[in-house]
Parts: structure tokens; C-alpha cells; sequence
């Protein structure tokens, strides 16, 4: 998914000023309804510092790197609230429909548009990848919240599903972003752009916008492999619990086996202790998932909503002993 961070700070005391001398019968003949330049000054100071917290707590909303403060719309109604250990599935009524609808299946959608400024390919060459976010005014968009630790988050994979990567691009002043990219076969590869943009007015868009990439050549598209809850990748086990429905909202709970049978410490990465992306073959529609924040019972958490019947790819990222691996299932919705 530019390393930028956003900070906020805002609190301040105010003290009163002492009360004044009594006014004699002389003073008194003179009425001003205009303040002193003390009265000013203090009422200067109390509204810049209510302005301040103001400003302080939206930034502090924005900075707090979740999903519950970073994405707006009918996703919010997901994020703002966790999911007690143990809860089955449910629906979350309204907003329920848009939540479970895939994204990444246009250049443009919730007034942003992606536009590629680079992206020319030769199959297992390295190469790179530009491309602007822009606004309904085609102007580039450079304001950002951070999520899972990085303004932007960027999914490459090809059309049968396979050579998935998760990679995080770097964004230039213009609100040019770049990324080095190899598309190691070739084929047709779809990018998907997964960002909460900040407009002038403060609101918080989170979308997912996608956009066919071309490696030149022979094509030979790969069967799914067949479902399965578990799989291996370099000597670990990852296996998971849970039945995803159409339009519900499931648990989905993963293990990590280590080759001696051991469950290994597992390590934050971007945030959380793994990273959950999932595909629905055909329109490759991206569904957002959603980590619990801890661990529960030694294993990562999400919560899944999908749209419809279908099968379905996951992509699970995780880390430990310093290393991030991804661990890929087939998932069949009946």
C-alpha cells in the first residue's frame, strides 16, 4: 500500500484576568460599548485555542492509522466497532449492501479517478509503475490518510490470480506516485490503487480503484487450485476457520504452524498481524476486510462480507522472524 504521517496537537489552559477596580462615579459617565484591548486579547487567545483542539482532535481522527478513522462511507459502519471473540455471522443493516459491493473494478468511482502515468511493460523485466489519483476537477490529489501504516496501498495480480503483490508506492509533490514493478509472465495483470483521500473540505473518501496493466506474450492462464482451509509457504502452515456467506459478515480466523509443529511469534506488519486481501474471480471485484486490532486465541481475525456466490481467492499476509510471507487459499461461496 509514501511514507506520510499526519500529527495533530491542541490543548491549551486559559486564565481569567483579575477582576478590575471598582469604577468611580466619574468613570461611570462614560459608557463604550467597544471592549478594552485586554477584553480583545483574551477573547483572541480563548478562540484560537478552541479552534486549536478543534482542528487537533480531526487530525488526531485521521492519524489514527485504522480503518475505524480512515475510511468514510458505508465501510464506516464496519470499522467504527470491533467484533467480540466468538461472534457468528450477522448483518449490519443499513449500509450492509454497499459495504459487501467489490471495488477496484473501475479507473473511477466516489469522485476520484486513477490515471496512469507510466506503464509500460516487458514480461520478467524490472520496470515501473506511475500513476496520479485524481479529483472530480482532474486536479492531483496529494492529501492522504494513513492506513495500516501507508497513505497508499497498491495489489498487482494477474488475471488467473496468480503472481499476487502487495506493494507500497511513493508519492511525489505533483501527487505522482511510483513503485518498481516486475510482472514476472506475461499476460494481463490488473493494479488495484487502495487509498483514503482527504478533500479541501476535510472529508475522508476510501475507495479501491483499478486498472489493467499489460506484459506483452504468450498467455497460458492457470487453473485456481482447488478450496482448501490450509496451505503451506517456506516450511509454515496457514490454515483458517470459518464459512464465508453472501451478504453476511463472518469470521474468518487464522493459524500459523511452524514445521516443528510450534505456533511461531507472530510480528506486527503495517499495523496489524496480518493483512487480508480477497478477489472474486471473473470481475476480480477487491473486497475489503477487516482485522480485529489483537490477536484472539493466538490467531489473526478478520471479519469478510461477500457480495455474492462464487469463487473467491485469499490472500493472507504475515509476518515473523522478520520476514513477510503471503499464504494463498481458494475459497468457493456457495
Amino acid at each position: 500500500m509514501a511514507e506520510q504521517d499526519l500529527d495533530a496537537v491542541a490543548l491549551g489552559s486559559v486564565r481569567t484576568a483579575e477582576r478590575p477596580v471598582a469604577a468611580t462615579d466619574a468613570d461611570r459617565e462614560v459608557v463604550s460599548a467597544v471592549p478594552d484591548r485586554a477584553t480583545l486579547r483574551l477573547a483572541l487567545v480563548v478562540g484560537g485555542l478552541v479552534l486549536a483542539v478543534l482542528l487537533g482532535f480531526g487530525l488526531g481522527r485521521i492519524n489514527s492509522g485504522g480503518p475505524a478513522a480512515a475510511m468514510g462511507g458505508a465501510d464506516s459502519a464496519l470499522a467504527d466497532h470491533t467484533h467480540a471473540p466468538g461472534a457468528g455471522a450477522h448483518s449490519h443493516g443499513v449500509g450492509q449492501t454497499e459495504a459487501a459491493e467489490a471495488g477496484g473494478l473501475a479507473v473511477s468511482r466516489d469522485g476520484y479517478t486513477l490515471t496512469p502515468v507510466s506503464a509500460e511493460f516487458t514480461a520478467g523485466r524490472p520496470g515501473e509503475l506511475r500513476f496520479q489519483i485524481r479529483d472530480g476537477q482532474r486536479r492531483a490529489v496529494t492529501r492522504f490518510a494513513v492506513v495500516h501504516d501507508k497513505p497508499m496501498h497498491l495489489i498487482v495480480v494477474r488475471r488467473d490470480l496468480t503472481g499476487f503483490q502487495h506493494l507500497h508506492p511513493s508519492m511525489a509533490a505533483d501527487g505522482t506516485w511510483s513503485v518498481p514493478l516486475t510482472l514476472p509472465e506475461p499476460g494481463v495483470w490488473r493494479a488495484y490503487a487502495d487509498f483514503t483521500a482527504l478533500a479541501d473540505d476535510g472529508r475522508q473518501t476510501a475507495t479501491t480503484l483499478g486498472v489493467d496493466l499489460v506484459a506483452p506474450g504468450g498467455y497460458a492462464p492457470r487453473a485456481l487450485p482447488p478450496p482448501a482451509t490450509t496451505t503451506t509457504v517456506d516450511g509454515f502452515t496457514a490454515g483458517y476457520q470459518g464459512t464465508p456467506e453472501p451478504g453476511l459478515t463472518v469470521p474468518l480466523t487464522f493459524r500459523i504452524t511452524a514445521a516443528d509443529g510450534t505456533s511461531p511469534a507472530l510480528e506486527r506488519y503495517l499495523g496489524a498481524y496480518g493483512h487480508l486481501v480477497v478477489l472474486r474471480e471473473g470481475d476480480l471485484g477487491y473486497l475489503h476486510v477487516h482485522p480485529e486490532p489483537e490477536l484472539v486465541d493466538g490467531a489473526i481475525q478478520f471479519w469478510l462480507t461477500t457480495p455474492g456466490p462464487g469463487r473467491y481467492r485469499l490472500y493472507l499476509d504475515f509476518a515473523t522472524g522478520g520476514e513477510v510471507r503471503t499464504a494463498e487459499f481458494t475459497a468457493i461461496v456457495p
